[in-house]
């Protein structure tokens, strides 16, 4: 399914409306059932969504028990409908709707953070370096101007850049990709086009992610989480500057 449409607008010049075509992001709504029953409801790029709904499945740990990735049906449509063949017990108490835009859904009693202890480092040239590369790779933002986007890296490859409009759902749609990929956590940094709350910095930290980074800022209670966790949270990255606001160590 294209993540993308084409439409006719309208763009004020000077003192006239001018017919144009423009490209608008697709939004969708995505069911996924469990062996049949509908356990969550969400809107999402139709794009990755294999990879979606493995990262929040497995970060959220929504299915107590085996499932097994492969044998998702995806069926595209009005909406998108998952359905995961799964053993074990389902369960969602305690979703709440996150404080981005286009509310995701995360479960945050059920994270459980031990503290990272990753010698990754990384020089704030290269960092920079990194994040330039990672803006210009942004295809569908670059068209539409109305998604974000994350990516994977190991400081010189960016292993997954995934996009949507939904912050959390491209950081688990990374996630998910790695996870089917078998590509490790370990000295790896979450590359983020949009502000670090405290269920990114959360899911980035439950998996061992070393560094964050944005082009924004991180809210009070995501500088919390990545102290306790050990996670480097870089923020407000540009060409000239960053921030460094937890565990600077990897920062050099």
């Amino acid at each position: 399914m294209e993540a993308f449409i084409k439409r006719k607008i309208y763009r004020s010049n000077s003192e006239s409306l001018e017919e144009r075509e423009d490209l608008i992001a697709v939004e969708k709504r995505l069911r996924v059932f469990v062996n049949g029953k509908e356990v969550l409801s969400f809107y999402c790029t139709p794009i990755m969504i294999r990879e979606l709904v493995v990262g929040m499945f497995m970060t959220e740990n929504i299915i107590n028990g085996s499932w097994c990735a492969e044998r998702m049906s995806i069926e595209y449509g009005e909406d998108i409908l998952v359905d995961i063949p799964a053993e074990g017990e389902v369960s969602t108490n305690g979703a709440v709707i996150t404080s981005g835009c286009i509310g995701g859904i995360t479960f945050p009693k059920r994270l459980t953070i031990q503290k990272i202890d990753d010698q990754f480092r990384i020089k704030t040239s290269a960092l920079k370096e990194l994040f330039r590369r990672f803006q210009n790779a942004s295809e569908l933002y670059k068209m539409t101007g109305c998604v974000h986007s994350a990516g994977l890296s190991d400081g010189n490859e960016i292993f997954c850049l995934a996009e949507d409009i939904g912050r959390h759902n491209a950081v688990d749609k990374v996630i998910g990709y790695a996870i089917l990929e078998n590509i490790p956590f370990e000295g790896k940094i979450m590359l983020a086009s949009g502000r670090l709350s405290s269920e990114i910095v959360s899911k980035c930290a439950k998996w061992g992610i070393p560094v964050v980074a944005s082009r924004t800022s991180p809210t009070s209670l995501a500088v919390d989480i990545a102290e306790k966790g050990g996670v480097t949270v870089v923020g407000f990255i540009r060409a000239d500057r960053l921030n460094v606001y937890t565990n600077p160590q990897r920062i050099i």
